[in-house]
């Protein structure tokens, strides 16, 4: 429309008419003459508004999803730092477990052997001291430990004291090449001197050398002259293999141990020796052998097998 003397006097008109209308219909309220006007417009006009809508509504649905999202994350992020610290407590939980399991079967081991012992723990692993094997523990003489005391845990011989501090100590370890106790085997009372060699069985030289030995069979410590450095019954370990004799004055076996030295822990030192000699009843209870199932077979002659050996008849 060109910008004409008549095409504004037409625009003045039109704005007039839309005051005018506007005026009329808010004094007239719900009786307004124009809501019937209104009325038909929604209805010619509605279902084009609905399209319209529903044209849109996947992007407002989208701002919303993005939105929603970041919540979501959010409240993710906090379950997982959640999840985070409760499996934190649950590992934690699991150690003091495993902590509290290792103490009572050391307590039922040295109630067994009727050994005074002091608790302790592993603190450090003996890099300082060189290539032997050797551990720190958070006892000291302050707390009655000496030179040449037995260490013990639940599973057996640990090691024993070689140095003391006021607060910690150290121990060799039964797997070192410079450790040597002795032995005796149970039941046949065998008496021998096993040696450490490192992360490989204990090398046992039984003093008989006519000693029968087999696999499987067990050792204790003999013991050492006052208790120390070893009280007797200390459960060693097993014989894993034994040497061919060949009528030498000892003969030589090997021996795993009980402990893993490489995960140790909670330990105990022996600081008032049994009055007897627990001889054999430290030692674990032997495991049950599993029985061999027996299997049966029963035979069922068909219908036209014979007899007794007889044919039968046609």
């Amino acid at each position: 429309m060109r910008d004409t003397r008549e095409s504004r006097l037409l625009l003045v008109l039109l704005i007039a008419i839309a005051f005018a209308l506007i005026t009329v219909d808010i004094r007239g309220g719900e009786d307004s003459p124009v809501d019937g006007a209104r009325r038909a417009a929604a209805t010619v006009f509605g279902p084009i508004e609905d399209g319209v809508s529903t044209a849109v509504d996947p992007i407002g649905n989208a701002v919303s999803a993005i939105r929603d999202s970041g919540e979501r994350h959010d409240r993710l992020a906090a379950m997982e730092k959640e999840n985070a610290a409760l499996k934190a407590e649950l590992g934690s939980d699991d150690r003091n477990r495993s902590r509290v399991k290792q103490l009572d079967k050391m307590l039922k081991t040295a109630a067994n052997g009727r050994y005074g012992i002091k608790g302790a723990e592993v603190v450090a692993i003996g890099a300082a001291q060189g290539f032997s094997w050797t551990v720190t523990i958070d006892v000291g003489s302050n707390d009655g430990i000496k030179r040449d005391m037995t260490v013990l845990n639940g599973d057996g011989l640990v090691g024993r004291v070689t140095t003391v501090g006021p607060n910690t100590a150290t121990v060799l370890l039964a797997n070192d090449p410079d450790f040597t106790v002795g032995t005796r085997m149970e039941a046949t009372d065998e008496l021998g001197f096993a040696s450490g060699q490192g992360d490989r069985p204990l090398r046992v030289e039984l003093l008989n050398g006519k000693a029968k030995v087999k696999k499987g069979d067990r050792l204790v410590t003999f013991g050492s002259q006052a208790d120390k450095p070893f009280v007797p019954g200390v459960p060693v370990g097993v014989v894993s293999r034994v040497d061919p004799s060949g009528g030498d004055l000892t003969r030589t076996i090997y021996v795993t141990p009980y402990v893993g030295f490489t995960k140790l822990d909670i330990v105990g030192v022996v600081v008032q020796a049994p009055r007897q000699d627990p001889r054999d009843t430290v030692l674990p209870d032997k495991p049950k052998p599993t029985p061999t199932p027996t299997v049966t077979v029963t035979v069922t002659p068909s219908a036209g097998a014979p007899v007794d050996g007889q044919p039968q008849e046609q």
